[in-house]
């Protein structure tokens, strides 16, 4: 697996594919592995960064105060090693926030901008979500079994679930193999909650897709409503039933509507 010093803490990254590059953004206890069902996919059509941020996955976990401006300049200088001078960028939950600064910081080096399950964060937002979210994301140590049972319940719909029973175990056996750091966790949610980007959102002028199931737990979907309404021109889609994890529950719609937005010439 590769790695590269940036900023001083050392991340561990993954290319595929080939053509115009896309960099996707993981969430807040995520890793790069959030992805692995859909990177091959768009590694069809592009060169796909996914990367473990710091504090997550395989990468450094750094005990100091972190911030999603701070997240989002380890972002472009992890594209700047791997010589992506610009990117489609796109992220997901707290990795929706990082790509909203993203945007606003690097504007020059964003192609095309997809915001998933995500939110402006700050007064103008819908609270991120109650017990479910402080069951799930806890900062606090918990077990493989306690914190993947949690997730998934938090992140699919119960119908879901109902049918697709693997789920639970599967997220049990990730977080067996992929422990979270709950220091790391903690600078990490408090990043989250400290997120407001409402007031600049106008400020975003590439092309927008706002993506998200109908049915999330965590992040309402009517804040990716008020993204939609705040970033000039964006497309809003939002996918039902889906949960937190829409792009797991709704495969094929989810990947129609990035796909085709990504590959939109103009």
């Amino acid at each position: 697996m590769p790695r590269a010093r940036i900023n001083g803490v050392e991340l561990a990254y993954e290319l595929q594919g080939s053509g115009d590059p896309v960099v996707m953004i993981h969430g807040a206890q995520g890793d790069r592995s959030m992805f692995a069902a859909i990177a091959p996919t768009f590694a069809q059509h592009f060169q796909v960064l996914t990367f473990d941020q710091r504090g997550s996955g395989q990468s450094e976990k750094p005990d100091m105060d972190y911030s999603t401006a701070m997240l989002t300049d380890d972002t472009a200088a992890l594209m700047d090693q791997v010589g992506f001078s610009s990117a489609h960028i796109i992220g997901v939950s707290m990795g929706g926030m990082i790509a909203q600064e993203f945007a606003l910081r690097h504007s020059n080096r964003v192609r095309r901008l997809v915001l998933g399950c995500t939110t402006p964060g700050g007064l103008h937002s819908v609270r991120l979500g109650g017990e479910a979210l402080a069951r799930a994301y806890s900062t606090q140590p918990m077990s493989a079994e306690e914190r993947g049972r949690a997730l998934a319940e938090a992140c699919f719909t119960k119908g879901y679930i109902d049918q697709h029973p693997q789920i639970i175990p599967a997220m049990i056996e990730a977080r067996r193999q992929r422990p979270i750091d709950p220091i790391a966790l903690d600078h990490r949610m408090k990043a989250a909650y400290a997120h407001d980007t409402y007031d600049r959102l106008p400020q975003i002028a590439c092309p927008t897709l706002v993506i998200t199931g109908k049915d999330d737990m965590l992040i309402s979907w009517e804040n990716s409503r008020i993204l939609a309404e705040r970033i000039p021109n964006a497309t809003l889609v939002v996918l039902e039933p889906a949960g937190h994890l829409f792009w797991g529950e709704q495969p094929e719609k989810s990947q129609t509507e990035i796909l085709g937005f990504l590959r939109t010439r103009q």
